[in-house]
């Protein structure tokens, strides 16, 4: 694995959960449905000897997930995990994106003919893929070049290799649309260096590859013009051992440092301010800084923040700081609360006018309820992180296989 010494020495690797135990049944192949096959050319599977691919194929979407792709990766990778014949595992976009996040603008509609139970379906399969990945029993590879946004960082960054490139561009903006980092963000951002997680989360700021593999997101890191050589090489590989896969992995790579100009040479000022308890001091402290030194870094950063949903800062805050203390189960069971409360407009319908300013209606211009972070009460932010009462409602709450794939603490 390589190693980049800037940053480094303040933070371990990113640990995840690895299976100890599972009870499906083998199967070669996925059961497809009808409806599955109209979808195929949009999760394309391309086999080797000992090895399979997925490739996210919607590039004039920017392999943005829709429910039926992350239904088809789910069964894939399942069936790639209980076919003996396979090693290990892939996944990979096509054109310029890895993965630009969810595809928000079917759920946008539901959500407005109150149709919620699609985006229940689609959160609960988009977090089981998730857990599925960290848990994985055989080694799982993520190329992620190009843009990978949202969920995008979800689907990628649990597994156990994650190659960034010099087209890599990982941001978290849910803030900017109402909502909150999702699909096992709160794990891994709550796991940077200082308060690196929560600067990321309540801002949307974008990491580049070199700073991923300087602060632990990304294992390898090559240049886009040398990922051929490097699929090529892990394509002839008979071999499930995760050592001989990171050494291939690690041929064609370069060791890289983040360049003068990165925000990871800004950790103490982040943590000076992102450190602090609430969104409100936060703001407060930035605003007493940008007045008493006009600190440049300072404006626009606070511009980012104030941008922003009141509300879907209050949660990312909370729920970024509660991932710092739980499992990555635990943190999608939080997540799943979060999302569906949000998709329900039981408090706001913040989700909703977020998307419709910046993907409907384009403009920008969005009307937050509540609109100021004074008028956001506790009681609001507690809603979204209780857990559902409704007996009735099997949907409710995330269950995930905790019992045969054991989360890494």
């Amino acid at each position: 694995m390589q190693a980049v010494k800037a940053l480094r020495r303040v933070t371990e690797p990113l640990k995840w959960a690895r299976s100890v135990s599972h009870g499906r049944s083998f199967s070669a192949l996925p059961n497809y449905s009808a409806s599955d096959a109209d979808i195929e050319d949009q999760v394309l599977v391309e086999g080797k000897v000992k090895s399979r691919a997925a490739i996210l194929d919607r590039p004039s979407a920017l392999n943005a997930l829709s429910a039926p792709m992350v239904g088809r990766l789910k069964r894939l990778y399942e069936s790639w995990e209980e076919n003996p014949a396979i090693s290990f595992v892939l996944m990979k976009g096509s054109g310029k994106t890895f993965c630009s996040g969810a595809d928000v603008l079917p759920l946008y509609h539901s959500i407005n003919e109150g149709n919620t139970e699609e985006c229940k379906h689609f959160f609960g399969n988009l977090y089981k893929f998730v857990y599925l990945q960290g848990t994985y029993l055989k080694p799982n590879i993520a190329i992620m070049d190009g843009v990978t946004m949202g969920c995008g960082g979800g689907i990628s960054i649990p597994g156990m290799f994650r190659v960034a490139t010099d087209k890599t561009v990982l941001a978290h903006p849910e803030v900017q649309i109402g909502f909150h980092p999702d699909a096992g963000a709160s794990y891994y951002l709550s796991r940077l260096p200082g308060y690196l997680g929560e600067y990321l989360a309540l801002t949307g700021q974008k990491l580049n590859g070199v700073e991923m593999i300087a602060c632990g997101l990304a294992t390898h890191y090559c240049l886009h013009s040398r990922l051929g050589l490097i699929e090529e090489r892990i394509g002839k590989l008979l071999s499930d051992d995760p050592t001989v896969i990171e050494d291939s992995l690690a041929q064609y790579g370069d060791l890289v440092y983040p360049d003068n100009s990165s925000v990871l040479h800004r950790i103490e000022m982040i943590d000076k301010y992102f450190g602090l308890d609430t969104v409100e001091e936060i703001i407060e402290a930035m605003e007493n800084e940008v007045a008493n030194s006009r600190n440049e870094w300072c404006n626009k950063t606070l511009k980012q923040v104030k941008e922003a949903s009141p509300l879907s800062l209050k949660i990312t805050l909370q729920s970024i700081r509660e991932g710092r203390f739980q499992t990555l189960d635990q943190c999608l069971t939080r997540e799943y609360r979060i999302s569906l409360c949000g998709v329900s407009k039981t408090v706001s319908g913040d989700f909703c006018e977020g998307i419709r300013a910046r993907l409907v209606d384009k403009d920008f211009a969005p009307k937050w309820d509540p609109p100021r972070l004074e008028d956001v009460s506790k009681d609001m932010v507690d809603c979204y992180f209780s857990p559902a009462t409704d007996a009735d409602d099997s949907d409710s709450e995330l269950k995930l296989p905790t019992a045969q794939r054991e989360p890494y603490f």
